[in-house]
């Protein structure tokens, strides 16, 4: 029988006053989600700011995730790249870590692109993994990248390359297309992204989940994205952080949360969220979760 993804949480990155990644913290955190709940955690992501992030850094990363002892295969990588040959570069130099999956995203710089294209360039990349190509997470977030990924292509892909394509990410927060993913595709690990869906998802075969809000309630987000339980608290604080850029919402959660002002920090194009909207949002959560404040 085939292990279910669990939840990964997608850890947010930590930066000095410089913009210099803070290695020993990062892995600290990231132990912490895999002692609280997780199963395995999410690099280089959406909420970590993936895309500002170098490939030299990159693998500064790994290696210092490998010296702290976390195992590799608790370890998935997110590609966040429009060039097919540095996808490919990006994703070898996890496989050859021993990462678990790859979460790999569409281009993003050109707009209004087909399904035919997007088959090119998924394929492209394949191709030149090779052999090396496998456990690939396609990532739907179309709010950031403006490509859909439809559920034919995912179909497409998954025909043409067998054992490659083994997940999906559905980040787009359309219920009608994680709907039909989980009913076309509901033996890939579908992975419902939008914490407002999760537990719903959960109970129609999704696999669980890549989170951000895991960063600071894994045991809450585990309840939904493998137990599918419904959690009011979690909605009612999504839809709050839904009005602020997301991923500074979020490392202003787990800066509240962990008394570090360090969370704070982002990278450009991102700016902090001002001080007036910090406590609004860190009011949101005491409010909604009230037995954990501190």
């Amino acid at each position: 029988m085939t292990t279910k993804f669990g939840l990964s949480a997608a850890l947010t990155t930590p930066y000095d006053e410089r913009g210099d990644i803070i290695f020993s913290l990062l892995t600290q955190h990231a132990a912490q989600c895999l002692q609280s709940g997780c199963d395995s955690v999410t690099l280089f992501g959406t909420t970590g700011e993936g895309s500002s992030i170098g490939q030299v850094e990159r693998a500064q990363t790994l290696a210092a995730f490998k010296s702290a002892g976390i195992p590799a295969e608790r370890l998935v990588v997110a590609v966040l790249v429009d060039s097919s040959a540095d996808a490919a570069e990006q994703a070898l130099q996890a496989l050859e870590a021993g990462a678990r999956n790859i979460l790999l995203a569409p281009p993003s710089y050109f707009k209004n692109v087909s399904d035919e294209g997007l088959f090119d360039w998924f394929s492209d990349v394949f191709n030149r993994l090779g052999q090396k190509a496998h456990d690939i997470i396609v990532y739907n977030i179309p709010s950031v990248t403006m490509v859909k990924l439809s559920v034919e292509l995912v179909g497409r892909l998954r025909q043409a390359f067998p054992g490659v394509v083994t997940g999906v990410k559905d980040s787009g927060g359309d219920w009608a297309h994680t709907e039909r993913l989980l009913r076309e595709h509901g033996d890939l690990a579908i992975l419902i992204g939008d914490e407002r869906h999760l537990a719903q998802g959960t109970r129609l075969g999704g696999q669980g989940a890549i989170s951000g809000m895991a960063n600071l309630m894994p045991q809450e987000i585990r309840a939904m994205a493998v137990d599918g339980r419904d959690d009011a608290r979690v909605t009612e604080l999504v839809e709050f952080i839904l009005k602020f850029p997301v991923t500074p919402s979020v490392k202003v959660l787990v800066a509240r949360v962990t008394g570090n002002a360090v969370w704070l920090n982002v990278r450009a194009p991102l700016v902090t969220i001002p001080a007036q909207d910090r406590e609004r949002i860190g009011q949101a959560y005491e409010k909604a979760f009230s037995t954990r404040a501190a």
